[in-house]
């Protein structure tokens, strides 16, 4: 099958390299020509395992090219999927500008039946206004030329997203006709031998189960973190309440890790945008609201324990942090906790020796170039490193090569035995035994802020 996808970001690219993958001529079309150039050279604008070698493989074979002309691209194709970035405004709500400028370009150029599929994550009643901008040009140029407009919203988690697209849990289809319909069919076809996962229903149920997924996982994720919170205060060890709870199946542990909030590019922006679907309606959305809320919250949480131990006033303070990305298995660092954090950090005075096995060039480009020139924040290129002379170690992100690290060596570089653990993924009596004083989320953390709080105060008054 002939396929276009419109827009080479995380989505975008990631849909058409699979696609690929599978036996079919995927041109990808992105208006940005540094990034087409650099993707022809088998240079990719972000970090995906497993990506690269899809992409440079089926380039290779001639399935897969990139282009910055739609026009050019539309004389082959039948399915052209709206890939492009719905980045939030002000008021929370997506802004819808690209994925209309592309449905327009379609209508400007379209000459033969064709099926276009909103993959970008859109509000509900997108789709009819994606209609509408193809009708509206083809009206202008005199052309009766049938159409589908379907919504195929994506899944993909950050990290994983080669094997969530090559093995889905379902996939989500609205559509409105017959046509379109059986040709969504046949294209996933293959994605389907062990058993059939589409979900057909109507493109507004598509648009909203995607921001309803999203949505329920952060639920999740903020409850969790909420319970954790309250954990700290009552002396009680929320791992033992998450295996507790994960261990009914109606509730499961996947997404219940207390930690230091959620970010990315989906689930706050994804939040935010229902919110504003439901104020639209005249409905209070009142959990999704303090869903968003508790995670705003929850991003500072590492940076509270870290002043109830050494005080408001963090001058002379350095601290080690591990982790940048706003998760494992990827550079992105957009809505990430370290970016909260070090922006605590640097306000009270402190310096910060930070380390990310990906996602060190994506913190020197989005970072304050400031706090780098002042050398507030340097950025080292080994974990340990980042630990020489520190008065903390902070686990932002939970890498792999963080989670079972050399504690006595760790002991040795610090120049005092605490660590920060805002992921939860150490032993608090293995670090207790081995001489660090740890802190984690939830993790009967009260007594011990209280008595760095007196010795604080002690600290002042003498």
């Amino acid at each position: 099958m002939q396929l276009t996808v419109i827009g080479t970001g995380y989505v975008g690219l990631v849909t058409g390299a699979c696609f690929a993958e599978m036996g079919n001529e995927v041109a990808c079309v992105d208006i940005d020509e540094r990034k087409i150039e650099g993707l022809k050279r088998g240079v990719l604008p972000i970090y995906e395992p497993g990506l690269e070698d899809i992409v440079r493989s089926n380039v290779d074979a001639g399935r897969l090219q990139f282009t910055t002309s739609l026009k050019d691209a539309l004389t082959t194709s039948d399915v052209y999927f709206i890939a492009v970035g719905t980045p939030p405004r002000e008021d929370g709500s997506a802004d819808l500008r690209h994925v209309l400028d592309v449905a327009r370009e379609i209508g400007r150029h379209l000459d033969h039946y064709a099926i276009i599929v909103d993959k970008s994550t859109v509000p509900v009643g997108t789709a009819e206004r994606v209609r509408e901008a193809i009708a509206t040009e083809l009206e202008a140029r005199g052309a009766d030329i049938p159409f589908d407009v379907v919504s195929n919203p994506e899944f993909l988690k950050e990290g994983d997203a080669i094997a969530d697209f090559m093995r889905p849990d379902r996939v989500v289809v609205g559509c409105a006709s017959d046509r379109a319909r059986d040709r969504m069919r046949d294209l996933y076809a293959t994605f389907m031998r062990n058993h059939d996962r589409l979900l057909f229903m109507s493109v507004r149920a598509a648009e909203m189960t995607k921001y309803a997924a999203n949505a329920m996982l952060a639920t999740k994720i903020s409850f969790i973190n909420e319970i954790a919170n309250l954990c700290e205060r009552l002396d009680v060890d929320v791992e033992n309440v998450r295996q507790g709870i994960g261990s009914d199946s109606r509730i499961g542990y996947s997404f219940i890790y207390p930690g230091c909030g959620y970010g990315g590019s989906c689930f706050p922006k994804d939040v935010k945008a229902i919110i504003h679907m439901a104020d639209e309606c005249g409905f209070e959305p009142t959990v999704l609201k303090a869903v968003e809320q508790r995670n705003e919250q929850q991003k500072q949480v590492l940076f509270q324990h870290i002043t109830a131990d050494y005080g408001s006033d963090l001058k002379g303070r350095h601290f080690a942090v591990w982790g940048l990305a706003f998760k494992p298995g990827t550079d992105d660092m957009r809505e990430a906790s370290s970016v909260v954090l070090l922006e605590s950090l640097m306000a009270a005075g402190a310096t910060v020796a930070a380390y990310d096995p990906v996602a060190a060039e994506t913190a020197r480009a989005e970072l304050p170039k400031a706090w780098l020139e002042r050398g507030t924040l340097k950025i080292v290129n080994d974990q340990y490193r980042a630990l020489e002379g520190a008065d903390a170690l902070i686990l932002v992100t939970e890498w792999k090569p963080f989670r079972h690290p050399d504690f006595e060596r760790i002991l040795k570089l610090l120049k005092s035995p605490r660590v920060f653990d805002g992921r939860n993924q150490y032993s608090p009596q293995q670090l207790a035994e081995l001489g660090l004083r740890y802190t984690g989320i939830g993790r009967s953390n009260l007594r011990q802020m209280e008595q760095a709080q007196k010795v604080d105060k002690g600290r002042r008054s003498s």
